[in-house]
């Protein structure tokens, strides 16, 4: 039986950390206007208020035009389907939903409760994505029911996770299909990757929690531990497996395509579930990183994908989901580590105002023009803020959160860009669902200190959905 922990969230290493991070301005011809209060890190209360008035604004603008649908799209004010085309399961309204109890937006959070218990069905006769149905849908309905206690929503997740374990149990060694259908529990695509294998323990875990059911977490345990018994001699794992054969289907060891969320959730399951072995492994996991990965191009630190064995690059290229790293490696002790990574993508974001979505780490370029309205920096400076309360960390989201505000606000919501490269930025026409789940609640947590969350006990999803830390009056 798993353990609830109840012990404070991060066991940073506050000793050898790095000098601050100096903010030494965006060049002129790119930098929107910037408000004074965030670069000087004041008045935090009032740009909290200000986050929570644009989340409201956004909300108005989803229940108007794409109530009820996965993704609302705020150039043209239509909307898309994520999952299952065609049939729409509320994406972006589920992860909103302990984002709207956070901000103490009760009567939306109700209008959405209300939502879940009429219309959410899961028997589809369709294929879904194991790994981004758990996170976004299993999570938030858990989440949701931390925060209210309305027993629906937890039924709605059982349910869920029920229909998702048939992609755990057709595999021999349990590791989970990429796809499942919802209705039949037929499966699809085995060829898989490590955070589409390894993104389950948090939600699983506290799923079983509740419900007094251990296979959530065995199931989500297992199929990690497969994987990293196949570690090399260097302690790193190759980013693809096959969820047939057993074994990795490329040499490449990633810390973020393929493979991210992989790691975020050994650590989180100790500190959720006080799983030692859990523990152990994330220590020795960031441990290989650092000493293997880790590479430095023209003095900044980068970790481009390298052979698992050889430790030799194999690509020189980062994403921007590279980021969360930053705030991983502080959690786990390797605090010196994350301040300077942190600071390869705080370089990033003064130069492009928009870190890219991917990156040539030789020349520090970007790799494309187009980016998603990503959260990853702003993840990695709350984990790191969370730990010794660094101002400069708020100095450096609050910066991310006004270059959104500036180039991503369209008529109808926040879109993803086309182009960053461009003055002004060419807008693309897409709110992804995690918008709703992630960057807004990491800028209202740390700039508004919000009564409903006890900020020693927070504990996150990788989409950002609250597991521990409520405070229900």
């Amino acid at each position: 039986m798993i353990q609830n922990r109840l012990t404070r969230r991060h066991a940073l290493a506050l000793s050898g950390g790095l000098a601050a991070l100096g903010l030494s301005g965006l060049p002129a011809q790119a930098a929107p206007s910037l408000r004074s209060e965030a670069l000087s890190g004041e008045d935090w209360a009032a740009l909290g208020a200000d986050v929570k008035a644009e989340f409201k604004w956004a909300w108005d603008h989803y229940v108007a035009k794409a109530w009820g649908k996965d993704e609302i799209n705020p150039v043209s004010g239509t909307a898309r389907s994520f999952f299952i085309e065609g049939h729409d399961l509320g994406l972006s309204l589920i992860e909103a939903l302990d984002t709207l109890w956070i901000m103490e937006l009760d009567e939306e959070f109700q209008a959405g409760l209300d939502w879940v218990k009429s219309s959410l069905s899961f028997d589809i006769d369709a294929y879904s994505q194991v790994f981004e149905t758990n996170i976004r849908l299993v999570g938030g309905l858990v989440s949701a029911h931390l925060a209210c206690g309305d027993p629906v929503l937890l039924e709605k997740a059982k349910d869920l996770a029920d229909r998702l374990m048939k992609a755990f149990d057709a595999s021999p060694h349990g590791l989970p299909y990429r796809y499942v259908n919802l209705k039949t529990g037929a499966v699809r695509d085995p060829e898989t990757n490590l955070a589409e294998i390894g993104t389950y323990a948090t939600e699983f875990g506290v799923l079983g929690q509740l419900t007094g059911d251990d296979r959530y977490y065995a199931a989500a345990k297992r199929a990690m531990k497969h994987a990293l018994d196949m570690r090399s001699d260097k302690g790193l794992m190759a980013a693809n497996i096959h969820a047939e054969t057993g074994l990795f289907t490329s040499r490449n060891a990633s810390i973020d395509v393929y493979a991210d969320s992989f790691y975020e959730y050994l650590w989180d399951s100790w500190e959720l579930f006080g799983d030692t072995d859990m523990k152990r492994w994330a220590e020795e996991c960031m441990g290989a990183m650092v000493a293997h990965q880790g590479k430095r191009f023209d003095g900044r630190l980068w970790f481009p994908m390298v052979d698992y064995e050889t430790a030799e690059t194999t690509a020189y290229s980062q994403t921007v989901l590279g980021a969360y790293l930053a705030g991983l490696l502080g959690q786990v002790g390797l605090k010196t580590a994350g301040d300077d990574f942190l600071a390869t993508y705080t370089e990033m974001q003064e130069q492009y105002v928009i870190i890219p979505e991917s990156t040539d780490v030789r020349t520090r370029t970007p790799r494309g023009k187009g980016t998603g309205l990503r959260p990853e920096f702003a993840d990695a400076c709350l984990n790191l803020w969370l730990g010794d309360r660094d101002e400069r960390y708020r100095v450096l989201t609050a910066l991310h959160y006004q270059h959104m505000k500036a180039t991503s606000k369209a008529a109808f919501g926040y879109t993803s860009l086309a182009d960053i490269t461009t003055r002004p930025m060419a807008q693309g026409d897409n709110c992804p669902g995690y918008w709703w789940s992630e960057q807004m609640k990491y800028y209202f947590i740390m700039f508004a200190e919000p009564k409903r969350i006890d900020l020693d006990r927070l504990q996150l999803s990788t989409e950002a959905c609250v597991l521990r830390g409520f405070v229900r009056g």
